[in-house]
């Protein structure tokens, strides 16, 4: 077991930026690095030059976990592997038909994405299965006609057949045909969503075939070159905010397509008080900004989400998700509006300050020219910023806008992005019944400390918590993940009809299978949980279930859950049973981290714009600063890997962690 004085590395993949922390005696070294298109190069070069500036050896290091985006790369960029699917005859155009809704029901222009599986891709099998049994098995000469068919560039194939979810043995005689006459990757979907909806489970499923193979090649290529350097095999942070096993994701690798967001949130909770309803994590990186909500110590999770368009129905970290960032380029549409984003200079050229051939107008750009960033700063440590450049970009942005200087453009740049941000916002917030007045704001990310007390100010948001390591939180937030494995089955009934000891024993199956994932049972906590829904509805809320299963004590549960969300509950109908729903949680260590500092005075000061005009602001360094300092807005704080931004009116002090705490002044 890792103990608390373990040295423990941390390494967060983003768009733009690679994030290493490393942990040793109470030290945190943490640096950024560019993210490299193979994105494990990148991952090595951040290690190797961690170790340097923390005077350790890569042998020394005795945990190493890993978030990453190769699986979200794969869906958003279409850069999976060649994947086939075969499903129940008369059922190929699942993926294509999907649930025949528009994603923008007002917008003429809208397009669903192409299918993952192409229709030449997409084989029936003369078979049939019900909930209650097979009615109907594939013969041999079916299936041989099937691997004819199959052409050889296929690297992955997904098997999903109607009802399979409670009556898998033909997938289970499908699967192991192909294996024995293909050496193909092959996902089945009993396994990889053991749920009723079968669009859903179906893409699911053709969503992991296609990013399983890119998954396990990228883990393998880091493993075997940290293991040349002496490191320990890294083990992955997924979707729900846990972390498995490099070999269990390899062969399930749709459960890390939102790995860095979830590494993220996880982060953020550390900071969670008991003087709020909870904290908004606000996650602002160089390519988007991730939104997520963490209430009495719980992270909000859901298991109904899409990426790039694609419906993929596992555990995950709810966050909310918009392409504003540091990157993002600004333009101006065909109606003549300033626009942020979704498109983003990344890493490779980046923003036009950075130097490196970026020509076009970012978030950054306009940060360096309004004063947040100063003109002699290093992003990264690394990356010297060029204030010509950016006043270059921004002055062509502001002729096309026909605005009268590159500091209107400036000003509008961040305000249009800082308003998609406060947007995301709204959206776990208030459209889910939650006032954010009632929340405090964590902010982190490489450009969420510069945009946060903006963004709470247009809120109503008084508070605002800056970590120390807030600029490569979702790295430190990986050292303190639990390790965590879900598991869940359709069990659909009517509350008047249900088995109590039948549901008992379903979930005593779902218990025993998460217990023999994970690396010590003995410390595994299971908790279960169950969907449930009123009769004739086609979403379900999910509750908590009690050991032992007590049905009046779950519908009870169900009207009081339906009514705070909802705001109404429906006593005289009936209720169902859907999904069940079961968690493993080997509770991790959080980080302890100590803070010292001896230089309370500012190190320079720098022009910087707030209430429509330039101010002289105080610049610190903030990772000198003594516990128990007090500064009053406006002021900068600059350390670390990014920069704090405080306007007038605000109040700041200095915790014994480090941690900035931002507070609308009295």
């Amino acid at each position: 077991m890792v103990t608390d004085e373990a040295i423990r590395l941390g390494v967060d993949v983003g768009g733009t930026f690679t994030d290493v922390v490393v942990l040793a005696e109470g030290e945190l070294t943490s640096l950024k690095v560019p993210t490299t298109d193979d994105q494990s190069e990148g991952v090595l070069n951040g290690i190797d030059r961690a170790c340097e500036r923390a005077r350790i050896d890569p042998e020394d290091i005795e945990q190493f976990r890993h978030a990453m985006t190769v699986a979200t790369n794969a869906m958003l960029e279409s850069d999976g592997a060649t994947t086939a699917l075969v499903t129940t005859a008369g059922f190929g155009d699942v993926l294509a038909i999907g649930r025949q809704n528009r994603p923008s029901l007002y917008d003429p222009t809208v397009s669903r994405p192409e299918p993952l599986i192409p229709a030449h891709r997409r084989h029936e099998i003369d078979e049939r299965a019900t909930p209650a049994g097979i009615e109907k098995t594939p013969d041999d000469s079916a299936l041989e006609r099937l691997v004819e068919g199959l052409a050889d560039e296929v690297e992955s194939i997904a098997i999903s057949f109607l009802h399979a979810d409670v009556t898998p043995e033909n997938e289970r005689a499908v699967r192991s045909f192909l294996s024995e006459n293909t050496d193909t990757e092959i996902t089945t979907s009993h396994e990889t969503l053991q749920e009723f909806r079968e669009y859903e489970r179906t893409a699911t499923t053709a969503a992991d075939a296609y990013v399983t193979p890119v998954i396990a090649s990228y883990l393998d290529r880091l493993a075997k070159r940290a293991t040349a350097r002496g490191l320990p095999t890294p083990r992955v942070m997924q979707s729900n905010g846990g972390i498995a096993d490099a070999g269990i994701l390899s062969e399930n690798a749709v459960r890390t397509i939102l790995s860095g967001p979830a590494a993220g949130v996880v982060g953020a909770s550390l900071f969670e008080d008991q003087r709020h309803e909870g904290i908004i994590t606000f996650d602002m990186g160089g390519t988007s900004t991730d939104v997520g909500l963490v209430r009495d110590g719980s992270i909000e999770r859901t298991t109904t989400a899409a990426v790039g368009g694609y419906p993929v129905h596992v555990p995950m970290v709810d966050v909310e998700t918009v392409g504003a960032g540091g990157g993002s380029i600004a333009w101006i549409d065909d109606g003549g509006a300033l626009r942020v984003g979704p498109d983003s200079a990344g890493a490779e050229p980046g923003p036009a300050c950075y130097g490196k051939g970026g020509t076009e107008p970012t978030v950054t750009d306009a940060n360096l020219l309004l004063g947040y960033l100063g003109g002699d700063a290093t992003l990264g440590g690394t990356l010297p910023l060029q204030t010509d450049a950016a006043r270059d970009a921004l002055a062509a942005l502001a002729e096309t806008a026909d605005l009268d200087s590159e500091l209107r453009a400036a000003r509008g740049v961040c305000r249009v992005a800082n308003e998609r941000m406060a947007r995301a916002i709204r959206a776990v917030t208030v459209e889910r019944g939650h006032d954010p007045r009632d929340f405090e704001l964590v902010a982190f990310g490489g450009a969420g400390p510069m945009h946060a007390a903006f963004l709470a100010e247009t809120l109503g948001i008084e508070e605002v918590t800056v970590p120390r390591a807030n600029g490569v939180l979702s790295a430190l937030g990986l050292l303190a993940a639990d390790q965590r494995h879900d598991a869940s089955r359709t069990h659909r009934r009517s509350f008047a009809d249900v088995d109590p000891d039948a549901v008992e024993a379903q979930y005593q199956e779902l218990t025993d299978r998460l217990q023999a994932t994970t690396d010590d049972p003995r410390r595994a906590v299971i908790d279960r949980r169950a969907d449930v829904r009123y009769a004739g509805q086609s979403h379900e809320l999910t509750v908590d279930v009690p050991v032992p299963f007590v049905p009046e004590t779950v519908e009870a549960q169900f009207h009081d859950t339906h009514e705070r969300r909802r705001g109404y509950r429906l006593e005289d109908e009936a209720v169902e049973l859907v999904t069940i729903r079961a968690t493993a949680t080997v509770r991790g260590s959080s980080p302890d981290i100590t803070h010292e500092g001896n230089r309370s005075e500012s190190k320079d000061t720098r022009r910087s714009y707030f209430d429509e005009a330039f101010v002289e602001t105080p610049v610190y360094d903030r990772t000198k600063l003594p516990v128990g300092t007090s500064v009053e807005g406006p002021a900068i704080f600059e350390g670390g890997e990014s920069t704090v931004v405080v306007p007038p009116d605000w109040h700041v002090s200095v915790d014994n962690k480090g941690t900035l705490e931002l507070e609308v002044a009295v």
